[in-house]
C-alpha cells in the first residue's frame, strides 16, 4: 500500500521501555528510492537531539498508525552515534550505525532481510525534508515542485513523487513515478524527470500538468 510520507511526520516512536520522540524525517537511497533510516526528534528527552532508527527495528515496517513501536531500549538509542542533520550522511556514518546496532549493512550480501534492493555501489543518501520543495522539470519544462512522496509501507520503497502544479497555494497535485526521475541537481534544487512517451507533447504551453495526470 502506498502511503504519504508527509502524513507520517510527528508520529510517536515508542521503545521497549518508553517513548523516545517523534518522526522528524527520513533518509532515502537515491539510487533505488528506498527509505534507509527514520530520523527521530527526541524532544525534551535528549534535548531535541536527532537520532537515526533503522527500519529493521520497527515492530511493523512503516506502520500506518500514529504510534510506531521500536524494538530497542531507550538506553540503546541514547548511546547511538550522533548525526548532523545539516551535513550529508556518508558511508562512514552508516558503517558506524550498523556496527553499533550489530546489524549487517544493507549493501552487503549478508543483509538477507534488508528492506529494499541491494545497491550495486555506494548509495547516495538524502533527507526527504531537504528534497521536499525542489522544482520538477520534465523535458524542458518546469511543471511544479515536490510537496510529498508516496511510499510502499511493506518495502519502504518510494513509488511516486507528489508534485504541486500551478499556483503554490491553489495548485493541483500530480504524480510522477520515481522510476521516471533522471537525476537530482542539489545545487539548483531541481529534480529532472524523463517525459513519459505516452504523455510527452500533451504538457500544455503554460508548463502545467493537467490535474491528476501521471507522467
Amino acid at each position: 500500500m502506498l502511503r504519504s510520507l508527509k502524513k507520517l511526520y510527528g508520529g510517536k516512536l515508542i521503545a521497549t521501555d518508553g517513548e523516545i520522540g517523534t518522526i522528524k524525517d527520513f533518509y532515502f537511497d537515491t539510487r533505488n528510492w528506498v527509505i534507509r533510516y527514520l530520523v527521530a526528534d527526541t524532544g525534551d528527552w535528549l534535548s531535541g537531539r536527532k537520532v537515526l532508527i533503522l527500519p529493521h527495528f520497527l515492530a511493523t515496517p512503516f506502520p500506518s498508525g500514529k504510534v510506531d513501536r521500536v524494538n530497542l531500549t531507550r538506553k540503546k538509542i541514547e548511546k547511538s552515534p550522533s548525526i548532523d542533520a545539516h551535513q550529508p550522511f556518508s558511508r562512514q556514518d552508516e558503517e558506524r550505525h550498523y556496527k553499533y546496532y550489530g546489524r549487517p549493512p544493507y549493501w552487503t550480501t549478508k543483509a538477507t532481510d534488508m528492506v529494499g534492493p541491494q545497491p550495486e555501489s555506494a548509495a547516495s543518501l538524502r533527507s526527504i525534508q531537504a528534497v521536499n520543495g525542489y522544482l520538477v522539470r520534465v523535458g524542458d519544462e518546469t511543471i511544479g515542485y515536490v510537496c510529498d512522496f508516496m511510499m510502499d509501507t511493506k518495502g519502504g520503497k518510494i513509488g511516486q513523487l507528489v508534485v504541486k502544479t500551478g499556483h503554490r497555494f491553489s495548485g493541483k497535485d500530480s504524480l510522477i513515478p520515481a522510476k521516471r526521475v533522471q537525476r537530482i541537481c542539489y545545487a539548483d534544487s531541481t529534480i529532472f524527470a524523463y517525459a513519459n512517451p505516452e504523455t510527452a507533447g500533451q504538457i500544455p504551453a503554460n508548463n502545467l500538468v493537467p490535474p491528476g495526470i501521471v507522467l
